[in-house]
């Protein structure tokens, strides 16, 4: 194949996502301008292994699943995922069936070959806790799980000594702990300061800092990776900005929508490794992907990002 050759081929892949877009109601601009940059990836510190900013939550968006249309559009979701460069998916027994629909919709899915799966045992008491996460193990079809996590503290003394020799025996690969709750900030920080981990996850946003007081700079200086969930304050930020337009000074770190605004500001906090919203629209997972690409901003312009927020 000549030069020549590459180019048009390029030209007509290029041309078929904007139709793509166009039909989906994106601007055209999304993907054509991600698919001339690349992966934005942090590392993980305990392993130095690199991670792509933008993951995938399963909370309250795989219900149904085993609905033909339902999962038409679901399979196209995790297909849009990987496609942009996806690569982390968490899960909970928490999410009902998101871990058995993770593991039938990704049957059918491509490019997934670079997945990091992520979920949680909730629940009291070490055999339990076995029992639950060897289930999630067979819903997910994973052999080996890359992160588990104990979901909002729970009995973690016990958990994280489970997790401890299941990492030494390479049935998971990291081991973390979670929580979305604020009253259990106090109780994560002394955990952080006292416990090997590899990740913990939160909740960060552009309204909603208070991680950054204590959480970001702690997991910083400890090296532990950060998973950072309800990025868009569970729909409360499309609320604070309905009516408006991205700014147009956004372009100049690659956001074209709300969602790639929110998510970046996210991602772009130094001690953020990986923001993991969730959807169960191919529309908006195509949206949230192109947040995964380009730059993030930098100090300057993460201010001028609150500011216009607070205003």
């Amino acid at each position: 194949m000549t030069n020549k050759d590459l180019r048009l081929t390029r030209r007509e892949l290029l041309e078929a996502s904007a139709a793509l877009l166009a039909a989906l109601g994106i601007p055209i601009g999304t993907l054509t301008a991600a698919a001339e940059k690349s992966v934005i990836k942090k590392t993980i510190p305990s392993s130095g292994e690199q991670l792509a900013v933008i993951g995938m939550g399963s909370s309250r968006t795989l219900e149904g699943y085993q609905t033909p249309d339902v999962t038409r559009e679901l399979t196209a979701v995790f297909q849009a995922f990987f496609d942009h460069g996806g690569q982390l998916i968490d899960s909970s027994p928490m999410y009902g069936p998101a871990e058995a629909a993770i593991g039938e919709l990704l049957k059918d899915v491509a490019n997934k070959d670079d997945m990091f799966a992520a979920t949680k045992v909730w629940t009291d008491g070490k055999q339990a806790g076995i029992e639950q996460m060897s289930a999630s193990f067979q819903k997910m079809r994973v052999e080996v799980m890359d992160l588990m996590q104990i979901h909002n503290l729970r009995d973690w003394q016990v958990h994280l000594k489970t997790l401890r020799d299941w990492k030494d025996e390479g049935k998971t690969r990291y081991l973390g702990i979670t929580t979305s709750h604020g009253r259990y900030h106090e109780e994560l920080l002394k955990i952080m300061e006292t416990e090997p981990l590899d990740f913990v996850q939160f909740s960060y946003n552009i309204l909603n800092r208070e991680a950054e007081h204590r959480l970001l700079p702690l997991a910083a200086d400890k090296g532990i990776a950060t998973l950072i969930n309800r990025p868009f304050a569970r729909g409360q930020l499309f609320s604070r900005v309905s009516g408006t337009t991205v700014p147009a000074w956004a372009a100049d770190f690659g956001c074209q929508s709300w969602g790639q605004f929110f998510l970046k500001f996210a991602a772009s906090h130094p001690a953020s490794t990986c923001v993991i919203p969730a959807t169960s629209k191919q529309k908006h997972m195509v949206d949230n992907m192109a947040a995964n690409y380009g730059r993030l901003p930098d100090a300057q312009e993460r201010t001028k990002m609150i500011e216009l927020l607070a205003a």
